[in-house]
């Protein structure tokens, strides 16, 4: 009997589930795809907290009964119009150049005054060059120091690849974010309107996918200098936007036609609400699961972008500048090695992603990858 009940319960419960609920737990059966966006999610939540992790800033130093905290201060100079610094002087050192925390961290040990250093997990910043500790000229191949070696200026390739990877993974999440309000905004109204206003925008858009990206970044870094927002917007603009225009456009053009949308308009509902709010969530099912590949191609755009040399400024942490080096050191190995298996991971974790987001959202036929 108790068996029963639970039974009746659980098809209770399942029954009351909404259809957004459903499609969450059919992603959760379908194991790859779930643990590669636990894994996935997991290492982005992690990036964020590189500077306490990978950084060459100390976390924490005491010297003479006082209390400092550089890698703090060092986060807050990205934010703060006045930012503090900490000199070598002000720890009885030479210089007014921020110190060698690793080195003070061995001279404050070795003094025995009860002063004393906090580094990070792994002391080594993306962006420092400290060629006065490498034993031979950069770049230099893995050892106990730099465990994956590092590039042609002396930095390190595992804190360059590390916050390479959150600046990939933020920058193709925000271009498909913006990708999709232009295109769901712009492939809306024109399938909902339809007539002229979408004979008109199809031409624009026509012409507007006609513009070679690639040419047009050239000819805009020569005018404009380089950034993370200028290349978001770009990507965004010249081309991100137009897939997605074209789904929502057909999308709206078939739904817009059924009976709910007819006594929507009988009630009296204006057109902004009966578009987003009873016509995109059901029109939605076949364009989000094309997200997870749109941000596989984000991720590519910016790799190639950047072993052009028209992407992010130097000496951002790059893949794409990383692969580049490697192309001009092909006896380096471990230049090209590292980020072409990092970028294979994260491409492959995207793709299981997309794919049972595919599976669980859309219920045409599937085909999984073997």
């Amino acid at each position: 009997m108790w068996f029963k009940k639970s039974s009746g319960t659980t098809a209770a419960t399942r029954k009351s589930e909404s259809v957004l609920q459903k499609r969450i737990r059919n992603f959760k059966k379908i194991k790859r795809a779930y643990y590669s966006l636990v894994v996935l999610g997991v290492l982005y939540f992690i990036s964020f907290f590189n500077g306490l992790l990978i950084n060459n800033q100390a976390l924490m130093v005491k010297y003479n009964g006082q209390y400092f905290f550089p890698a703090a201060s060092d986060w807050l100079e990205k934010i703060s119009p006045k930012p503090r610094y900490y000199s070598a002087n002000e720890f009885g050192e030479e210089g007014t150049n921020p110190p060698n925390y690793r080195k003070l961290k061995a001279k404050f040990a070795a003094e025995g005054k009860g002063n004393w250093v906090v580094m990070p997990l792994y002391p080594y910043g993306p962006l420092e060059t400290p060629l006065d500790e490498l034993t031979t000229n950069p770049p230099t191949p893995p050892d106990r120091q730099h465990i994956l070696g590092t590039d042609s200026q002396g930095r390190d390739i595992f804190a360059r690849v590390t916050y390479g990877f959150q600046i990939s993974i933020s920058f193709a999440l925000l271009v498909t974010l913006l990708s999709y309000i232009m295109g769901i905004l712009i492939g809306g109204a024109l399938g909902y309107y339809g007539g002229r206003l979408d004979i008109i925008g199809l031409r624009l858009i026509e012409v507007f996918s006609l513009i070679p990206f690639l040419f047009m970044m050239i000819i805009l870094v020569k005018f404009l200098e380089p950034s993370f927002m200028l290349l978001v917007m770009m990507l965004v603009v010249f081309g991100g936007w137009i897939g997605i225009t074209y789904y929502v456009r057909g999308e709206f053009l078939r739904e817009k036609n059924r009976d709910y949308v007819s006594a929507a308009t009988a009630m009296g509902q204006n057109d902004f609400k009966i578009m987003f709010r009873h016509i995109l969530p059901n029109a939605f099912t076949a364009v989000i699961t094309f997200a997870p590949f749109a941000v596989i191609g984000n991720i590519s755009a910016l790799v190639a972008l950047d072993f052009l040399g028209f992407g992010l400024p130097v000496p951002t942490p790059s893949w794409g500048e990383l692969i580049q080096q490697g192309s001009t050191n092909i006896e380096k190995y471990w230049l090209i090695l590292t980020p072409l298996v990092i970028i294979f991971l994260t491409l492959t974790t995207v793709t299981f992603i997309g794919e049972g987001v595919r599976q669980a959202f859309d219920p045409r036929d599937y085909q999984r990858l073997r």
